[in-house]
């Protein structure tokens, strides 16, 4: 793993857009893996001024998200179709047919599931993905357990995990129980992994998912048998590292 501790958001931000531009500049059809919630916005913020000052183009890239809320259709203000459509694709000219995110309202979860992976298996594999890190170790939202699903699944969010995202709703009661998720043989994939994490609540997962045994009690541990791993930290996140 190639691990790097920023002093300051602002460098953290500009290292990760940096590594998207110079993955676009040198492949303008890369397949990007994208992220939602807050560790990314910054990231997205950057890329957008990238795009504006014509520095980077997204006409001919791909991006495949890795999760989706079940129950919450993709222009409820909650969805993560509305998410990536307010900090990152209304504000650059991304193909709207090369945009993929799973469809949470779909009729039949299940062969949404199996429809997602068959897209990600069609364009081969995603040239670097973006992936936060869950307070429980989760990535993606593939959660602790026993057992970890390798392709697109759904999965039951654990209440930790509703808990964290219950700021982004009304009322903790309104956020979704299940969820559509790129498994971890899906994310592993990739070629290259891009990793964030942010603030002193994530410092022991940071190192336990960085340092400690691989276990699927701790999904983002996993990571540690990939090939080609950037992780990018905020001083709080990577004070145990």
């Amino acid at each position: 793993m190639n691990i790097m501790k920023f002093h300051s958001e602002a460098d953290l931000n500009q290292a990760g857009a940096g590594m998207f531009a110079s993955l676009l500049q040198a492949k303008p059809a890369a397949v990007l893996g994208l992220a939602t919630g807050s560790t990314p916005l910054g990231i997205y913020a950057e890329l957008v001024k990238l795009y504006r000052k014509g520095m980077i183009s997204f006409d001919k890239a791909t991006t495949f998200n890795l999760d989706e809320y079940i129950g919450l259709s993709a222009n409820h203000p909650q969805s993560y179709r509305s998410y990536m459509n307010e900090h990152l694709f209304r504000h650059i000219n991304l193909p709207k047919d090369r945009m993929h995110i799973p469809d949470g309202n779909a009729a039949n979860p299940e062969a949404e599931c199996a429809r997602y992976e068959k897209l990600l298996q069609a364009a081969g594999q995603i040239d670097l993905q973006l992936l936060g890190l869950g307070h429980n170790g989760h990535i993606g939202f593939n959660e602790p357990s026993d057992t970890l699903a390798s392709e697109t699944h759904i999965v039951k969010l654990a209440e930790n995990t509703r808990a964290a995202n219950a700021r982004f709703f009304s009322s903790p009661a309104e956020v979704p129980t299940h969820a559509i998720t790129m498994g971890v043989g899906s994310i592993l994939r990739a070629k290259t992994i891009m990793l964030i994490a942010r603030g002193q609540d994530k410092a022991e997962i940071v190192r336990r998912a960085l340092t400690g045994p691989v276990t699927t009690q701790c999904p983002a541990s996993l990571l540690q048998t990939h090939a080609n791993v950037v992780v990018l930290l905020d001083k709080a996140a990577g004070q145990y590292i």
